[in-house]
């Protein structure tokens, strides 16, 4: 029988952490994330599936703390929000080039700076385009729901680990805070050493039994190598943009209209493509679920389908440059968003969609 539960998106991901076997999680408190650490340190995962919980003494600390638990062949995670994240990315930029299988959770709220705690959606570009130096991507999921925090929990690990790359789920404050039925997932078991070592036969796990070292770095002093290693991850991220895309589509069989809008704003575009319905407006809603690798291909169909495309956006404007990259000038794509926490209405979307594409 399914285990239904009623509890809040943070919630939500420290259950299906406990649950997909999560060895280890390293954070640090931040509104509106913080309920992740506090449900973890209730549930007392130590006691049970023997997974370690630390709160950390800074954000940088906590990401590094990652670093070392993925390198021995961990499943391994940190959560945070915006600035909290920020404070994360010298440490993803390693763990990127490093190659190494971990899950970043930022529940996003305003900024810029210390901004505010209420719901945001600006740190798109930070998540997609590498937030930290170098030429790295994450892969990146964007949950809409309760349910979709647990659910994606476990996706994040398991590709994770498949592309040896960190994942992070992207949500923002009304997904964290927010409460819901969700069906929890199964419990999986922890990893034996010996598991570890068939999973993640790169891991430093102490033991050699006849094998080389493993050495785990991101340091390459030699141009020529390092060159090698930039050309393998764009190649690995190559891979993943051909095999993971996933999104969403609602009312888009016959639509001349198109709205593309991610997490939260989704959800409010779902109510206002129904309004725009109504209307006799034919629009309709494409959800990026992964944000990269993002749904390139999918849009650009719609160009030659569509009189136009409106992306909605707790932000002020990030994710409509990857539309209009994908339908190359086209048909036009205009924006329509709300800004230091604030979340549109569905009637804002609908006033916004008629003014600026149908006319």
């Amino acid at each position: 029988m399914e285990e239904v539960r009623l509890m809040k998106g943070n919630e939500a991901i420290a259950h299906a952490a406990v649950r997909c076997g999560c060895d280890g999680y390293f954070g640090y408190p931040i509104t509106p994330q913080s309920e992740i650490m506090e449900t973890l340190m209730a549930l007392k995962p130590w006691e049970t599936t023997g997974m370690v919980v630390l709160q950390a003494e800074s954000e940088v600390a906590a990401i590094n703390m990652v670093y070392g638990a993925a390198g021995c062949g961990k499943r391994a995670m940190t959560s945070s929000s915006s600035p909290g994240v920020s404070l994360k990315q010298e440490g993803i930029s390693y763990i990127a080039s490093a190659e190494l299988p971990c899950v970043i959770i930022n529940v996003m709220r305003g900024g810029p700076g210390l901004g505010t705690i209420q719901p945001s959606q600006a740190d798109y570009y930070q998540a997609v385009k590498g937030g930290g130096h170098g030429d790295y991507k994450l892969i990146v999921l964007a949950p809409a729901s309760v349910q979709e925090m647990a659910d994606y929990t476990v996706l994040a690990f398991d590709l994770a680990f498949k592309y040896r790359n960190p994942v992070m789920i992207l949500a923002d404050g009304v997904t964290g805070q927010m409460m819901e039925k969700v069906v929890l997932p199964p419990f999986r078991e922890r990893r034996t050493e010996e598991e570890i070592r068939k999973e993640c036969p790169w891991a430093t796990l102490g033991k050699l039994n006849g094998r080389k070292r493993n050495i785990i770095t991101s340091l390459s002093l030699q141009s020529e190598e390092m060159e090698k290693i930039n050309l393998h991850l764009q190649a690995k991220y190559k891979e993943i943009e051909r095999n993971e895309v996933m999104f969403e589509e609602f009312y888009c069989e016959d639509a001349e209209y198109l709205v593309v809008a991610f997490g939260t704003c989704a959800r409010v575009c779902h109510k206002a493509v129904e309004m725009a319905r109504e209307e006799g407006i034919k629009a309709g809603l494409l959800r990026p679920i992964t944000l990269f690798p993002f749904p390139t291909e999918a849009i650009s169909r719609y160009a030659d389908r569509t009189k136009g495309m409106l992306t909605v956006e707790m932000n002020a404007g990030q994710m409509i440059d990857d539309v209009r990259l994908a339908v190359n000038g086209r048909v036009p794509v205009e924006y329509y968003g709300r800004l230091g926490g604030i979340v549109p209405a569905p009637d804002e979307v609908l006033n916004a969609l008629k003014e600026k594409i149908v006319k």
